[in-house]
């Protein structure tokens, strides 16, 4: 048996409205180890949902090769793929009207073997709402359910996109302890996520994608390490641009990195007890002063900032 549960090989999508061609996804290569959460990063537009869709056999792609465990969607492999897969996508629509184990019982008939309805009930908490209707649900309960529906075939393979977008906190956390049940198990998760948290806590590798391709494959701690500073150390000087030079940052001690925005000056740094005295003598002697200091742990957001050069926002407008 293969060790991949998802071969992608030169993946190419190409949109076309018209005599409009958007490429989607842009030659991509990746490989999704059996018994891992992979977790696939990118801003909106970078081609992350559209690369999922295609492994889940709900687009075709335009060129190269996805295998899902073992196999490919063509054929009478494709029946095989879909008894064999979980999928919860970005927005789950249920019918209104119906309760909690109505629908848990409906997606149990379209596979052959799985877990119960009353197994999964309990997995993911509902068991006070088995009998209320969807439409009484609150938004986290909904996403549980959505996620029960995807894991009631027992897969092998489970598809999770931005599974945890708009839940509060508790929610949050309660469907991460399922996703690690599952892993547990034996189970191998692919999602997308625009909280980098859940990534860094979920995630044994992430892949981050930009325009269509793969431009950082690592575990979350190598993606960080690759910033070469454990620390971020963040100041607020007012007049920052007009009278402090780059090259003045630069030479501070054991900074790695540095960006300026307007007053706001970043820097990726090795040692933050050295830099921050350096920093302070170096505007007392300008006869300036900081509105503001702060200092975290290098996290994998400054990673995808570092480079995509922009923010991990919320949904993704592929």
């Amino acid at each position: 048996m293969t060790q991949a549960a998802i071969e992608i090989r030169g993946l190419r999508k190409v949109f076309s409205k018209g005599r409009d061609r958007v490429v989607a996804v842009d030659g991509l290569d990746l490989e999704v180890r059996r018994g891992e959460v992979f977790g696939l990063l990118g801003p909106n537009g970078a081609g992350k949902t559209t690369t999922v869709e295609i492994c889940e056999g709900l687009q075709q792609p335009t060129e190269g090769e996805v295998i899902v465990l073992g196999l490919r969607w063509r054929g009478a492999e494709k029946s095989e793929i879909r008894q064999r897969i979980g999928v919860s996508l970005q927005d789950t629509q249920f019918f209104e009207k119906q309760t909690v184990v109505e629908i848990l019982t409906l997606f149990r008939s379209f596979y052959e073997t799985g877990r119960t309805v009353e197994e999964v009930v309990s997995m993911f908490s509902l068991q006070e709402k088995i009998n209320s209707r969807t439409k009484d649900l609150s938004g986290g309960q909904r996403q549980r359910l959505a996620v029960a529906c995807a894991m009631v075939s027992e897969p092998e393979l489970l598809f999770l996109d931005e599974p945890t977008t708009g839940l509060d906190p508790q929610s949050r956390r309660q469907l991460w302890e399922s996703i690690q049940g599952y892993q547990a198990g034996g189970g191998t998760v692919l999602m997308t996520t625009h909280y980098m948290e859940e990534a860094e806590h979920l995630c044994n590798r992430v892949g981050i994608v930009d325009h269509g391709k793969i431009i950082a494959l690592d575990t979350p701690a190598g993606l960080i390490a690759s910033m070469g500073g454990d620390h971020v150390v963040e100041a607020e000087i007012e007049g920052l641009a007009s009278s402090l030079s780059s090259a003045e940052v630069a030479a501070l001690p054991t900074v790695q990195e540095h960006t300026f925005a307007g007053d706001h000056l970043s820097m990726t740094v090795a040692a933050p007890h050295l830099v921050v005295p350096g920093l302070i003598d170096l505007l007392a002697a300008k006869g300036m002063s900081m509105d503001g200091l702060a200092t975290r742990h290098t996290s994998l957001e400054d990673v995808f900032v570092k480079l995509t050069g922009r923010l991990l926002r919320d949904g993704d407008a592929e």
